[in-house]
């Protein structure tokens, strides 16, 4: 009797994961496996209308380290990847069409999945419930806790979670409560894939350009259209401020070029000159194309390789006003905007951030995480109450309260919020006085 073939599936939602899962690949943090199969989503709000993770420019090169690519989007169409789950009823009958649709067989499948608590992640773990699964993190989101609670049968299959170490010596919240085991993959095997996606390195004397990230945060209503423009328009503002006369602006990708050409003009009347980055390219392969001077953003994960793999000054804007704005606390951008606003230095204050930057007090800013984490999650991370208590009730609370809100500080009965009453009757007094002033608000 044959052995059994083994099919690793690795699905991604952006050129970033595919270039992540590359890097992993090379550095062999996956067996070996007779078939290795890439499946692409896009959960855009309208994909019929954003570039493919396949249209990237460089996806080419990274596509010979897989057998197959196959699109997600079209094995369940017309239905939305974000939005579809699959039917408990409907689950046997769909677990043998996609094996007979894939021809996977009797392979034994393994799967590598990203954003695993949420759709389509959660979908296909349950299209493929035999097969054991690894979490890769795109993005700083690794270092937040789960976002929702997952079932303990798929949640219990999730055996590892591989990350770029974007933070060294910043442990991930991330699946830690089934016990999945943070492992790192090589900054160098990251760069060598970043390498093959970039063009010719121009050897210039002069000093490189401030390089801008863009981020769509309106299409996540975080900001208004008006402010994510003022926002960009502050940055360019910031750069200028501190001497740089050249400019190159990235925007994300599904950004509108209404706003570029904005900010083409703020540039102009400060004196300096902006031109737009319109390839689909990697911010990493900008890092090592133009070697920037300064890299600046919002809490773009993109800051964090500038700093820890390429050595680069970076500064962050607005990250102080989204932390207030963010809603709800739960929001898991939160550990993003935390983790930038803790080690990266502002860009208007006039903090500097020479190339790489002192490592910060890790020691800190684990338990900076924790203790947001506990307050975003504390169902699902009540195990890291302790933890919060002791950050907030240190040395190093009044630097970073400003993460927290008094609201959930009392609600979570942590250090700093206010004091509950013991009474039942003065507390439904306290509730009600609370709904009385929210009706007037309205």
């Amino acid at each position: 009797m044959s052995a059994r073939r083994t099919t690793q599936i690795f699905c991604a939602s952006t050129f970033y994961g595919v270039a992540t899962l590359a890097a992993a690949l090379d550095s062999g943090c996956f067996g070996p496996a007779d078939r290795r199969i890439l499946l692409v989503t896009d959960n855009a709000a309208v994909p019929e209308t954003t570039p493919t993770v396949q249209e990237a420019e460089g996806f080419e090169r990274l596509r010979g380290r897989f057998d197959s690519v196959l699109s997600w989007n079209e094995t369940i169409s017309p239905l939305h990847p974000a939005g579809w789950t699959p039917r408990a009823s409907d689950l046997p009958m769909l677990q043998r069409h996609l094996r007979r649709l894939w021809e996977l067989g009797d392979d034994r499948v393994e799967l590598a999945l990203e954003s695993p608590q949420v759709t389509p992640a959660l979908a296909i773990a349950q299209l493929l419930p035999e097969a054991p699964v690894t979490v890769y993190a795109d993005g700083l989101m690794s270092y937040g806790p789960t976002r929702n609670k997952i079932d303990p049968l798929i949640g219990g299959r999730m055996l590892r979670l591989l990350h770029l170490d974007l933070v060294p010596g910043l442990t991930p919240l991330l699946l830690a409560e089934f016990g999945a085991v943070p492992e790192t993959v090589p900054a160098e095997a990251f760069a060598k894939v970043v390498e093959e996606l970039s063009g010719p390195v121009t050897e210039a004397s002069d000093e490189g350009p401030a390089l801008l990230l863009g981020q769509y945060l309106a299409a996540l209503n975080l900001l208004t259209a008006a402010e994510e423009e003022e926002l960009h328009l502050r940055m360019v503002r910031g750069a200028v401020a501190r001497g740089h006369r050249r400019l190159v602006f990235k925007p994300h990708p599904t950004a509108p070029d209404s706003g570029s050409r904005t900010l083409v003009r703020e540039a102009e009347r400060l004196g300096a000159v902006l031109t737009v980055e319109d390839r689909p390219v990697l911010a990493e392969v900008l890092y090592r194309e133009a070697r920037p001077a300064l890299v600046v953003g919002c809490f773009s994960t993109a800051l964090l390789t500038a700093r820890s793999f390429y050595g680069l000054p970076v500064a962050r804007v607005g990250t102080g006003t989204l932390l207030e704005r963010l809603t709800p606390f739960q929001n898991s951008n939160r550990i993003p905007l935390t983790v930038v606003d803790a080690v990266v230095p502002p860009l208007e204050e006039g903090g500097t951030d020479e190339a790489g930057g002192p490592d910060p007090d890790v020691a800190a800013l684990n338990d900076l995480v924790a203790a947001v984490g506990f307050a975003m999650q504390p169902k699902i991370r009540a195990d890291l109450r302790e933890a919060a208590a002791r950050h907030l009730s240190g040395p190093h609370v009044e630097r970073t309260r400003h993460h927290f809100t008094r609201r959930r500080l009392t609600v979570l009965d942590l250090p700093g919020g206010l004091p509950v009453p013991r009474h039942p009757r003065v507390r439904r007094l306290a509730r009600r006085a609370l709904r009385l002033r929210k009706a007037l608000r309205k």
